[in-house]
């Protein structure tokens, strides 16, 4: 068994919550300057170099990407040979979130309660974490402040299998387009199909974690991903809904197996500034 220590973790997450919110994944930022190129929209193309000149100041300053610096989404997977020492893996978490929102100076954006007392905890506590168990002896923490421009913009439904593929896009490229310019495009539209109504929402998350320009390894998916960047692109929407073609950086599908009679379909948007960061221990 391998033994690590919960204060590595808090430290570990403490460091991404400030370097996630400070730099821009090179992935994104070579795409916007990629659809800087491709942009024709005089508009559009401004837009986008205030985005890259924001994202040169942000690193430069250390200061954030965004004035909204997110809900913290964490992703664990924990080897089942690991055993967390002095202290448990939630609230070492937490503590690193805590720490990092105080010590980062970024803006607290999480309440207590979500219908009555909308009371903020001041320190973007506690943030949302999915755990899960694999062979090994390594700990995998990725972490995604999510934005509530983008996520608000998000949806899913329960489409009947005689939907096929025809009502899955129609879905998908629906939602961006009620969207418009409130989840600050170009955006990247993570999309989960099938599992059931919480699975496709956690995959359609777990899908903007992907690269951009890395396609799903399924051919028929990957296509599918391709038709539905070029039919988003062409609704004119643009970058910060000014017009234009570069509305989508990315589309990612992630699938699961569904029960015979459902079709779940989850549409997880995310503004330009796609913030996510992984580390392995």
């Amino acid at each position: 068994m391998r033994k690590i220590k919960a204060d590595e973790i808090t430290k570990i997450v403490k460091n991404l919550c400030m370097e996630t919110n400070y730099y821009l994944p090179e992935d994104i930022l070579d795409h916007l300057k990629k659809g800087l190129k491709k942009e024709t929209s005089p508009l559009g193309k401004k837009t986008i170099e205030i985005m890259l000149k924001n994202a040169e100041i942000a690193a430069r300053e250390k200061i954030p990407l965004c004035q909204d610096t997110g809900i913290v989404v964490v992703f664990v997977e924990v080897g089942q040979e690991v055993v967390i020492v002095n202290g448990d893996l939630e609230k070492a978490i937490n503590e690193g979130v805590r720490q990092g929102y105080i010590e980062g100076y970024l803006r607290k954006s999480v309440v207590s309660d979500p219908l009555f007392e909308r009371k903020n905890t001041n320190n973007n506590t506690p943030p949302v974490i999915y755990t899960r168990i694999v062979s090994g002896n390594r700990l995998k923490i990725t972490l995604l402040p999510k934005g509530a421009g983008s996520e608000n913009m998000s949806k899913i439904a329960m489409l009947k299998p005689s939907d096929g593929i025809k009502g899955v896009k129609e879905f998908i490229i629906q939602t961006v387009k009620e969207a418009g310019p409130n989840p600050c495009p170009p955006v990247i539209v993570g999309v989960g199909i099938g599992g059931s109504f919480e699975k496709c929402a956690f995959l359609a998350k777990k899908a903007l974690l992907r690269k951009i320009g890395e396609h799903n390894t399924d051919g028929r998916y990957a296509r599918l991903e391709r038709e539905l960047i070029k039919e988003i692109n062409n609704l004119g929407i643009g970058p910060q809904g000014f017009g234009g073609k570069i509305t989508a950086l990315a589309v990612n599908i992630e699938y699961f197996p569904c029960h015979i009679a459902s079709l779940p379909v989850a549409v997880n948007l995310q503004c330009w500034v796609s913030r996510h960061k992984q580390i392995e221990i």
